[in-house]
């Protein structure tokens, strides 16, 4: 085996420019680690961030990537048999270690999930970041059940997308918006209830479908858009924090009392590779080979084109997933 390895390094925070794809040796995994042959890497916000300046306990120079999909290329410990598929997220993944924008990289065993599947890995790629972080919002974040309302604020991400599908499966209502007129149409092919146009006062638009407000909230874009989205919200409904599109999550001058809306939950969702059970990413997995289910559109970029699908990301060129293809 050819004792190095092409990745994308990120030299120090800024501009798409600081993203250079280089040869670096091959990493060699110590016990309780494992060495990943990677056939995708999810692209997601959190990335953005690190690029940005914007994410805390970063060091440079650094491989980024919080997740990545592939084969089990070695494990010190043999736990887990050479080639098995598997899913690695989070734990630090392109922050505080090398992570997933390469040809490989080298977790710790216990950020890994196993999955046996023949679809494409553009198609595998873009499924456990955003499967954790969906599935985790609507269990742990919402708690939402079959018959309830659910409005999905920032509907046309990746996230946004996944979290339609899975609570459209569970049985729920769901409003979501985007900001941009011409995508309320991708919204509704996906299987949205009622597309809404962003104006920056969606509680009244809800509140003209749901007079009482929606059962349940997901917050994807950050602080600026929260209080119109607990406006949008009943009493004893709650409204889950869990994405940042706009860069934004501080709230500054915090009051509860006149900044929470009298009934209205708010809760937070961040999750781990622990937080995907096997048999959820399986049954997904399995879903999407058969087509009964889909997470949205995937836009695949080669290892060389990954300031142009940075470029993409930040400025919110794409409806769906980016995935990156080592």
């Amino acid at each position: 085996m050819d004792a190095t390895m092409r990745a994308v390094v990120l030299d120090a925070p800024g501009p798409v420019t600081n993203l250079h794809v280089r040869r670096l040796p091959l990493p060699e995994p110590p016990p309780g680690w494992i060495r990943v042959k990677v056939g995708a890497f999810g692209l997601n916000r959190s990335e953005l961030h690190t690029r940005l300046g914007l994410a805390d306990g970063v060091t440079f120079p650094r491989v980024p990537g919080i997740e990545a999909s592939g084969t089990v290329d070695a494990d010190p410990d043999g736990v887990l048999r050479p080639g098995q598929q598997v899913a690695a997220l989070m734990g630090g993944m392109g922050r505080v270690f090398d992570g997933g924008y390469a040809e490989y990289t080298v977790v710790p065993r216990a950020q890994v999930v196993p999955f046996t599947s023949d679809l494409p890995w553009a198609t595998i790629g873009a499924v456990p970041e955003t499967l954790q972080t969906a599935y985790g919002s609507l269990t742990t974040g919402l708690d939402l059940a079959a018959g309830q309302t659910l409005l999905i604020r920032g509907g046309t991400s990746a996230l946004g997308l996944a979290t339609a599908t899975l609570a459209k499966d569970l049985g729920a209502t769901v409003l979501a918006t985007t900001r941009r007129p011409e995508r309320l149409k991708h919204l509704a092919d996906h299987g949205v209830d009622h597309p809404l146009v962003d104006d920056g006062d969606v509680a009244a638009q809800v509140r003209r479908i749901l007079p009482d407000g929606a059962d349940a909230a997901l917050e994807l874009v950050g602080t600026p858009t929260l209080p119109d989205t607990l406006r949008a919200t009943r009493v004893h409904g709650t409204v889950c924090f869990t994405g940042m599109l706009s860069n934004e999550w501080t709230v500054r001058d915090f009051y509860p009392l006149s900044y929470l809306p009298r009934g209205v939950r708010l809760s937070a969702y961040g999750g781990d590779a622990g937080d995907l059970p096997a048999d959820v990413l399986q049954g997904c997995l399995d879903r999407l080979a058969t087509g009964e289910l889909t997470l949205g559109p995937v836009h695949a970029y080669a290892l060389d084109d990954i300031r142009a699908a940075h470029r993409d990301l930040e400025e919110g060129r794409k409806v769906g997933k980016l995935v990156g293809l080592p």
